[in-house]
This record gives C-alpha cells, structure tokens and sequence, in this order.
C-alpha cells in the first residue's frame, strides 16, 4: 500500500509538471502573437504622439527606457513612451528633498496621485494606458508576459523585502492582478501582497480573469499597469 501511494503521488506530480509546462509553453505563444499586434499598433500611434508633442514644443524622445527587475532578478530594459518631464529623475530627487508631503507618499506608495513631472500628453496615455504600447516589445523580446506582476525598479528590492523572492519567480507583466484588483491607491505593501499571491498561484484561468478585467480597468480611466 505505502509503494502504490509513492507511486501515485510522483504520478500526480509529474501531471502537474506536465499541465505546468503546456501553460507556460501555451502564454508564450499567445506573448508572441500580443506582442506582434502590439508592434504593429505601436508603429501608428508613435508617429501621432510625436506630432503632438512637436506641436507642444517638446522636441525630447518619445520613448522612455528604464531598467527594470525581471523574472529570477534579472535586469532588463523596459520600453514605454514617455509621460513626464525628460528629466525625471532628476526633479524626483529634488522634490524628495524639497516637498515633505511628496516625500511621505512617494516613500509608502512609490507613487504620487498628482505627481507634477506628468506633462499634459502624458495624463492623457497614462488614462488610457496608451503609455504602455512599447512593452509589447518587451513581451515579444520574452522579458515581460502580457500577464504578470509589475516591473518594479531596482532600487524598489530593498523595499520589497521578503516578498522579492516570491514576485521574481514570474515575469512581469503589461497587466496583472493587483492592476485589476480594484485596488490601485493600494499601499506599496498591500501591492506586494497581492503580487506575491499571484506568483504562488498562477494559471490559465487566473490569467483568463486578469485579461478581461483589465478592460474594465481600462474603460474606467484607471489604466492597466504602472
């Protein structure tokens, strides 16, 4: 009885290694096929945004790369089109010196509602998610899936903690369950949590609901990915 149990056992194991494996082989086909059409829709829309931002005066890349962590902790370069001021970087630095009530809510929630580097053509992608059209070639290059977890920066591991090792286990995604939670003031915190259920629990189905409420986030103005 005990050996027909082992038996049994490494036979359900091996079944779900197997079904594992078809899905993970089955979201990188449907990865490519997105991230094609996203090229392709991105090709358009990059020559509209340029046009636009020519005529605000603003003659700076429309591209924005950034590294970010991708899945085992590996760093790659992510693709999105630019929604802020070209230099960034450099005026969240001084603000987190200058504005004390920035610097308590960038320091809890890595982000700000009204973060004053947005320019005006980039509140309009940022609600309509337009913004994040170019990671499509990330999707398609294999660092990100159009399902997964948020990429988050490198200088955000510190703060991730214990959670880190659960999150990197996937890849990143376009959209993903906490973007589709329904709670996007969320805490850095509460956001982690959420993602690390999500690396313990991805699947097919799990992705399936993901990729239709992420529609929904979307036709509320809410966006699909930060």
């Amino acid at each position: 009885m005990h050996s027909e149990s082992v038996i049994i056992g490494k036979e359900t194991e091996l079944v779900k290694v197997s079904n594992k494996r078809l899905y993970l082989a089955f979201k990188r086909v449907i990865d490519i096929l997105f991230g094609i059409v996203g090229i392709i829709i991105m090709i358009p829309l990059a020559f509209m945004i340029k046009a636009v931002s020519i005529f605000n005066r603003d003659y700076n890349s429309i591209f924005f790369k950034q590294q970010r962590i991708g899945k085992d902790g590996k760093l790659f370069t992510m693709y999105k089109f630019r929604t802020m001021v070209p230099n960034a970087d450099q005026v969240l630095e001084e603000l987190m010196k200058s504005d004390k009530q920035f610097r308590k809510e960038y320091s809890e929630n890595k982000k700000v509602k009204n973060d004053p580097r947005i320019t005006k053509l980039g509140k309009i992608l940022r609600r309509s998610s337009l913004d994040e059209i170019p990671q499509f070639i990330n999707v398609f290059k294999g660092d990100m899936s159009l399902i997964g977890n948020r990429p988050y920066l490198p200088r955000e591991k510190e703060d991730m903690g214990s959670y880190y090792k659960e999150i990197i286990k996937t890849k990143p995604g376009i959209t993903g369950y906490w973007q589709t939670s329904g709670r996007k003031n969320a805490s850095f915190k509460s956001r982690l949590k959420l993602e690390s259920k999500y690396s313990n629990n991805y699947n097919l189905k799990t992705d399936v609901k993901i990729f239709f409420k992420t529609f929904g986030a979307i036709f509320h103005g809410h966006g699909a990915a930060e």
